[in-house]
């Protein structure tokens, strides 16, 4: 067994994996985002309270942000304040353990290729669609990291040349149509601006756009609300259109979609599916990949850090 962590902006997952995927054995904590020092002790607590009750033989490590080619440094971190921060060593040294340190959207996808939605595939594509969109690439069994290990930066390539300015500092990227923040966006202009078709969201912001959220649009949209059906269906058609290129690229067998914003099921996978089949219509009878949701749910980032920690 090993022991797959998942470090996000606001908490700490851990959990004891078996090889097949199955969780042993779990805990959580609460990330504080901006100490370095704390977040660290809030990794080792809870790897120790696992490694405590339970045999393991490696640790993995899933993090919000860039990690260098040798899967052991955390070169810059969005969320939390890391920055060139020597986690693997840190670990290593406390735990006499051999640690594997991965970008959280990678070790996601590794989940589902190994027991998810890609299980039954050797090339595969991820998008993890939530505040913004991560992105991973599976290719013949093999993860796809690049020459400094942080390739497949899916929402961060251009969809619309000269958009709108995203967090990274360049315009018109994926995640900003695509992604959960787009589609708050699109619920705070429909209640600025168009009430009359967002009712529901109106009503549960008592009028004021700047507390519209995802799950509020969704629930919107699962009761028919208009604007919130437009609004998954705008940013599922982006993303079809962004399957479109990297199927055209890199001919992958499936295309896994997950993330916070999936749970609206066929509300977003519809319009992208359209999207995506419209947008390969010129490539005939040929195969094109098959886009599906992810399985794994809230367990994939701790059962592939893990699984990747075994398979190091």
């Amino acid at each position: 067994m090993t022991i797959g962590v998942d470090v996000g902006g606001t908490k700490v997952a851990a959990a004891v994996v078996a090889e097949d995927g199955t969780v042993v054995a779990e805990t959580r904590r609460d990330t504080p985002a901006d100490d370095v020092s704390r977040t660290l002790q809030m990794i080792m607590d809870a790897v120790e309270e696992l490694a405590s009750a339970h045999q393991a033989e490696a640790i993995g490590v899933g993090a919000a942000g860039w990690i260098d080619a040798d899967r052991s440094t955390v070169l810059f971190a969005p969320n939390i304040a890391w920055r060139n921060e020597p986690l693997r060593a840190e670990l290593a040294d406390k735990f006499g353990l051999p640690v594997v340190v991965e970008n959280d959207a990678n070790v996601a996808a590794w989940a589902e290729y190994r027991f998810g939605a890609g299980r039954d595939v050797e090339s595969m594509i991820m998008y993890t669609v939530g505040t913004g969109i991560g992105g991973a690439v599976i290719m013949e069994g093999r993860l796809i990291r690049g020459a400094h290990g942080i390739a497949a930066e899916l929402g961060h390539l251009t969809a619309v040349p000269d958009g709108q300015v995203c967090g990274c500092g360049r315009r018109g990227c994926l995640e900003q149509y695509a992604s959960g923040q787009a589609l708050v966006r699109l619920g705070q202009v429909a209640v600025a601006h168009v009430p009359a078709t967002a009712p529901i969201l109106t009503e549960l912001t008592g009028g004021d756009p700047e507390k519209v959220t995802g799950p509020m649009i969704t629930d919107a949209a699962r009761k028919g609300e208009p604007a919130s059906v437009a609004a998954l269906a705008d940013i599922g058609k982006w993303l079809g259109l962004a399957c479109v290129d990297l199927v055209q690229a890199l001919d992958p067998a499936v295309i896994v979609v997950g993330g916070g914003v999936v749970e609206a099921g066929d509300l977003l996978l519809t319009p992208a599916r359209q999207a995506y089949v419209d947008g390969m219509a010129q490539r005939g009878q040929l195969p094109v990949a098959e886009l599906r949701p992810a399985e794994m749910g809230n367990t994939a980032g701790v059962v592939g850090a893990a699984d990747l920690a075994r398979s190091r």
